[in-house]
This record gives C-alpha cells, structure tokens and sequence, in this order.
C-alpha cells in the first residue's frame, strides 16, 4: 500500500556527494591528532590505554578522518565548509547549479550557533533565496533531514532539495576540550571510533518513477521516553557561564557502555533496534527479496554483526549488510549520506533493487529509516 502525500509526485534521487577530511590515518595516530590526556586521572590513562586496544580489536576501523592540521593543531574545516564541498559534490553529479536549490535541510548531532548551519549552507552556495531548515537529533538527524525534505516534494512544496549532513567529532574529542581532572570512561569512550565528514544529497520533484533511484519510504519513532539518555552532556536548557561550564565539566560528551547501554538497548523480547525496524516494515512492506544493500549506521562492526543475526531471523540477509566504517571511521549523522554516494559511486544497482537503512541512536533512543528503489 502506497503512503504517498501526494499521487502524482515522485522523490528521485538524483545526485549524492561526501567530503572526508584530512588524510586517512590509522589508530595508532588518532592520539597525534587528538592530544594525550596526560593531565587526566592516572587511572583514567591507564584505562584509556587499555581501552585503545580493546576498540581496536572490536571495530575494525582500518582508517580515521579529522579535520586538524597535525603540525599545528589547528582545525582545518569546520561543519560549514565540509557541507559546502559535499554539496558541491552532489550538485555536480546531479547537474544541478546552487541556484536550481529552492530547499536545504541539514541534519547534525547537535548545534549551538546563530545562525543556523542551513542558512550559512546557504550563503556559503550562493543561492540567494530558498527554504531551509536545520534539524539536530544525533544519528537521526540526517534520517529527519531527508525525510522532511522528501515530504516537502511530495507536496508539491519544493522542487529540487539539497540534504545534508556533517559531523565535526574531533572537535569534543581533543584533548584541549577537556577538563582533564574531571574526566570520566563514559566520557573517552566515543575517543577511538568517531570520525568527521559530511555527505549530501540531493532531491527532485518527478512526474513518475521511472529511469532512477526513487525515495519509498521514510520513517522515525523515538522511543525513549520511558528510558534514561544513554548519550549525553550535563548541559542545562539555558546558556551557563562558560567558566563555570568547563569547571564542571557539563560540556563533556558522554556514552554509556557494557551493561549500562545492554540494559537499555536490549528488552525482553529483542533490541530496540529490531522492534522498530519490524514497525518500519510493518508500516512500509517491501519485498525483501529484492533486497540489496541493508545500510546499517552503527559505530561498530561488532554490533553491526550482532544486529544481523536478529535481522536474518525477519527474513534479511546478512550478505546485504553495507557499511564503510572500516576505510573511513564512523562519521556520526552524515555516514548515511556517505553510504549512499558510496553505494551509487562504486556499486552496480539493478531494476527493482532496494536499499534499505535504519538506525537506533542512544541519547534517547530516536529511531529513523528510509527505502530506496531502482526503477
């Protein structure tokens, strides 16, 4: 059954384009880049150290992305800039020129600026007038992106649509950010495996589905409201002293870990993730035999492993997982973008061929997905 807004519009995709920046590193030097926490607790860096190894072992990341100049220290990019090349990028494989763009959404992990990523996307373009939202929601948001911006077309609202995403992780991660003293686990454990990068797509209006990779299906759920954030700062709802703010620590990026996120992730009758992917498919058949690539945005090979043995349990086979975390790190929000100009760029898509995604993330356990299909 179709859930279309509108019969008569279709959402093709019809160019995608990522930036990763920096030249690819290994594990060995994501401390050079970060900094050592030499001023943390001795605990704490013996943990680290131990804890170094461990998520090597676990991830499989053979490379890292960061914008940061390893002679200097200083940043080479930022969310803004990286979009913009990402962008530049998808407009280029769409044909399109900046000024065609009548929608920008940008979905990022979080954002304290003003103004707004999606109007400084804007004027980065050059594109004079456009509608533009930016949305933050962690791991979903470029999810939410994408599906506002395909709701839109599908309304008739806008015609050609510019997604993106970014994540500037290196940025809560150096050792510079840091109040050593107060530095907690929860707190270094998102050190080894987060990567920056931005990915964008780009959107338009058709007629019919006919000749391209079409838009299915979008989807979010957050259930989390009767479970506590397992991803999170201590920051209040109003601005702090900043001194104060660093003296307590409140701006550091924590993730819980082990049990403490098992316990919530998983439920008596299957994890979170499942449940929802189940409710997805359950909204929004398809034919899972035309399956071919399962996009899985998790920041770990391991867990991703896990997940497919419940999802070969609903009928999805573990042959379809696609992931490119190992060549490139886990960029947060945008790999969803990466993933699919990966998968348009490098792969060979058939008539009937459906990418499916879904991702759970652990702030407070928003979930979001999207079908797409060849035609």
């Amino acid at each position: 059954m179709s859930h279309k807004l509108s019969d008569e519009i279709y959402v093709k995709l019809i160019g995608a384009g990522s930036y990763l920046p920096g030249k690819p590193i290994t594990i060995e030097e994501v401390d050079h880049y970060l900094g050592e926490l030499s001023e943390a607790p001795r605990k704490i860096q013996k943990w680290l150290h131990r804890m170094k190894n461990l998520m090597k072992e676990m991830l499989e990341v053979e490379y890292y992305h960061y914008a940061i100049d390893p002679e200097t220290g200083e940043f080479t990019e930022d969310n803004i800039t990286m979009s913009v090349k990402a962008a530049k990028n998808a407009l280029t494989n769409a044909g399109l020129k900046p000024e065609d763009i009548d929608l920008i959404v940008y979905g990022s992990a979080h954002q304290d600026q003003m103004p707004t990523a999606s109007v400084r996307i804007q004027e980065a373009l050059g594109i004079e007038q456009c509608g533009e939202m930016s949305i933050h929601a962690n791991c979903t948001s470029a999810y939410k992106a994408f599906l506002v911006a395909s709701d839109f077309i599908k309304s008739g609202r806008y015609k050609n649509a510019l997604v993106l995403s970014s994540s500037m992780s290196s940025s809560e991660l150096r050792a510079d950010y840091y109040n050593q003293e107060l530095v907690k686990k929860e707190e270094l454990f998102l050190r080894y495996f987060l990567s920056d990068g931005a990915g964008a797509l780009v959107l338009q209006a058709a007629e019919s589905n006919v000749n391209g990779l079409f838009v299915e299906h979008t989807y979010m759920e957050s259930i989390g409201g009767k479970k506590p954030a397992a991803m999170l700062n201590k920051r209040p709802a109003y601005w702090m002293n900043p001194k104060k703010e660093f003296e307590l620590g409140y701006h550091h990026l924590a993730q819980m870990f082990n049990e403490q996120l098992r316990t919530h992730f998983h439920d008596h009758d299957g994890s979170v993730f499942l449940k929802g992917l189940k409710r997805m498919l359950q909204k929004y058949p398809i034919n899972l035999d035309q399956l071919k690539y399962f996009q899985v945005n998790f920041p770990s090979k391991h867990i991703s492993e896990l997940i497919m043995d419940e999802c070969e349990e609903i009928g999805i086979n573990r042959d379809t997982l696609y992931t490119k975390m190992a060549s490139m790190g886990y960029a947060g929000p945008p790999m969803a973008f990466i993933s699919i100009d990966k998968i348009i760029s490098e792969e060979k898509l058939h008539s009937n061929d459906i990418i499916l995604s879904f991702v759970t993330e652990v702030s407070k356990f928003m979930q979001a997905g999207y079908v797409l299909k060849m035609y």
